[in-house]
């Protein structure tokens, strides 16, 4: 497992990976190349073998109390092997290097996978947002972390290169 820093030339395979995770409602090229390029954020890739394989941002403005998450995906064959965890701690200590103590994110409710990774890792839910995710009319649910109750893990050996 390589974590490491998303680069702009790193676009069409993190869209290759967002269309295949998200096929109603995968963000547009233009939202991730803004996303990918922005100050206020980091975005990490998992390689293997040197192919992108996943991906996750977080947005975290210097000395700003909250963070959130903006997404996190994974190629399908990928999933369930704790890459999706190591991808969160490091989005969670970047949001803490930041000066995060609150960290937010929204989940779709016809997610569980997503939603029990997040509930065991301290996120609680705050509220729901009806019909939030469309054309799918999935509501969201809203989760927050706080960072001083829980705070962020020490680098495991595989995310130490993150």
């Amino acid at each position: 497992m390589t974590l490491r820093e998303a680069r702009p030339d790193d676009l069409d395979a993190v869209m290759a990976i967002e269309d295949r995770s998200f096929p109603t409602d995968a963000w547009s090229r233009e939202t991730m190349a803004s996303e990918l390029s922005s100050p206020h954020g980091r975005y990490l890739v998992d390689e293997e073998a040197g192919a992108i394989i996943g991906y996750g941002g977080v947005r975290a403005l210097q000395g700003s109390p909250d963070a959130d998450i903006q997404t996190i995906a994974l190629d399908r064959a990928f999933r369930g092997r704790g890459r999706g965890r190591a991808l969160l701690h490091a989005l969670l200590r970047a949001a803490a290097a930041r000066g995060a103590r609150e960290v937010f994110l929204e989940v779709r409710a016809d997610n569980p996978a997503a939603e029990n990774l997040y509930r065991s890792e301290a996120f609680e839910e705050i509220g729901r947002r009806p019909r939030y995710y469309q054309p799918d009319d999935v509501d969201a649910i809203v989760m927050r972390r706080d960072l001083r109750r829980h705070p962020v893990a020490a680098d495991t050996p595989e995310e130490a290169n993150a």
